[in-house]
């Protein structure tokens, strides 16, 4: 599959170590990948490229959050797929994400990262990006 075809993520988490391994989860996997390690870089990073979907821990430290991360990301892509990360859970958090996205707890299979992404990907049908 050459660059230009594989459909591009942009991924969004503030543990450097935790971004790698993401990173080198999701290119074997087939996905291109572009990074932000906060809120801010993650809006520069919307407003800036083309992505098929998202991928963002929750908690990202000072700044806007992995909820505002996909909250904006959503107002000019509205069916874009999200798939939250974190290692903490709460009962309310479906409550307080976007519609249609999947939350992965930390830590978590590659396989877990892998099938959140390719089934929101499926059913959002063909890339329009």
């Amino acid at each position: 599959m050459n660059e230009a075809a594989k459909p591009r993520i942009l991924v969004v988490e503030d543990d450097a170590l935790l971004l790698m391994e993401t990173e080198t989860i999701l290119r074997e996997a087939g996905f291109d990948i572009f990074t932000a390690n906060d809120g801010r870089s993650a809006v520069a990073e919307i407003n800036n490229g083309e992505m098929v979907a998202l991928v963002t821990d929750i908690n990202l430290g000072t700044g806007p959050n992995g909820w505002d991360v996909a909250r904006l990301a959503r107002e000019t892509r509205p069916e874009l797929p999200v798939v939250y990360v974190s290692g903490e859970h709460s009962p309310e958090w479906t409550a307080r994400g976007v519609p249609n996205s999947i939350m992965v707890a930390k830590p978590y299979a590659p396989a877990q990262l892998v099938t959140a992404i390719a089934t929101l990907l499926n059913a959002a049908g063909p890339a329009t990006s």
